[in-house]
């Protein structure tokens, strides 16, 4: 049926028109600047006279101070992409349905850590962000339920219950592995073959890529054995095949950011990376910054296919989590010199 859908009518001229109306409303370079001047009561003024007004005007009875941002920018992120969601249709809507089951994976991820800590159903909805398949009402439900039984009982029927039937509960990594796996089996089946779907297939690709180094480095880090690391790396990459993980597995520290050099993406964290590094942050804020501007290159070439809607929903999503990184910041009184280091721009 899947097929049949993706395969139907392709209706991007409409899509496309509306993402790029969406794309001219993200906040500009130059604002994030200004955010770093101000207070949060401040930056909530000025975040509530643009796109998420109606966010945080709905919310502000509720919420206050950080609370109140946090809310406003995960409802805002839901909102806009279940937009997107609406006013698509076929083979597009096919496809950002699949991108957006994204949300999903984190969303169970959130609810399962929540119960192995023992927090409340409310606690967990504060994290979770309802811009998947699973809407709101139905992880609502889920939150509140008591036993993980019952949870694996609500995703029986979801492409998800594959990666959590054998949970019992304790150790979470290997379920969260099994839903990444899950998650980029799905959206690399989904794309077709025609010339903007294969640079589509080959933007994916490079997103498993980029996942899959900083997986390393911070499997690296922590001192995991060749066998353990290769278990959490996904299949499916650009450059680093199947052989390629295997290999840099296994080398130590030394030797793995030696071999890194044997890949395109080196040149984009060379400058940052040493052996005697103690911090990743910059690694990962620059792999990101490589994610944003590849997608936003591609996204020009075939500009009437579902490149310039994976380009825009990975701005809107950077645009979040620039603001949520400046207020956490400011919220624990970070050095302005930190804060920027974990912008992406």
């Amino acid at each position: 049926m899947a097929f049949l859908i993706r395969r139907g009518s392709k209706k991007y001229p409409y899509i496309t028109a509306r993402v790029r109306a969406m794309k001219s409303k993200l906040l500009p370079r130059e604002v994030y600047p200004k955010l770093m001047n101000m207070d949060i009561p401040e930056i909530t003024r000025l975040i509530g006279e643009s796109e998420y007004k109606q966010d945080v005007d709905e919310l502000a009875q509720k919420y206050s101070g950080l609370d109140l941002l946090e809310h406003a920018l995960n409802q805002n992120l839901a909102r806009t992409y279940r937009k997107l969601l609406r006013v698509s249709q076929d083979e597009p809507n096919y496809l950002i349905t699949e991108y957006l089951r994204h949300w999903d994976i984190w969303n169970i991820k959130t609810i399962l850590r929540g119960k192995n800590y023992g927090a409340p159903a409310q606690e967990i909805l504060d994290a979770v962000v309802a811009a998947g398949q699973l809407g709101y009402r139905e992880l609502t439900s889920i939150a509140n339920m008591e036993s993980i039984d019952d949870i694996k009982t609500a995703l029986g029927n979801t492409p998800y219950y594959a990666a959590i039937a054998n949970y019992d509960g304790g150790e979470l990594s290997a379920i969260e592995n099994e839903l990444d796996k899950i998650y980029y089996s799905r959206l690399l089946a989904s794309i077709g073959k025609s010339k903007g779907e294969k640079l589509s297939l080959k933007y994916i690709k490079t997103e498993i890529d980029l996942k899959n180094i900083k997986t390393l480095f911070r499997t690296k880090k922590a001192g995991l054995v060749k066998d353990d690391i290769f278990e959490l790396l996904i299949p499916g990459g650009m450059e680093l095949k199947s052989g390629d993980l295997k290999r840099m597995s296994s080398l130590p520290w030394s030797d793995f950011l030696k071999g890194l050099e044997d890949y395109s993406y080196w040149s984009e964290i060379s400058e940052v990376v040493s052996e005697d590094m103690t911090s990743l942050m910059d690694v990962e804020a620059l792999l990101d910054k490589y994610a944003m501007g590849y997608a936003s290159r591609i996204s020009h070439y075939y500009p009437l296919s579902i490149l310039p809607i994976y380009d825009y929903m990975l701005r809107k999503n950077n645009e979040i989590n620039n603001i949520r990184t400046i207020v956490r910041g400011k919220k624990v009184k970070l050095p302005d010199e930190i804060i920027r280091k974990h912008l992406v721009m």
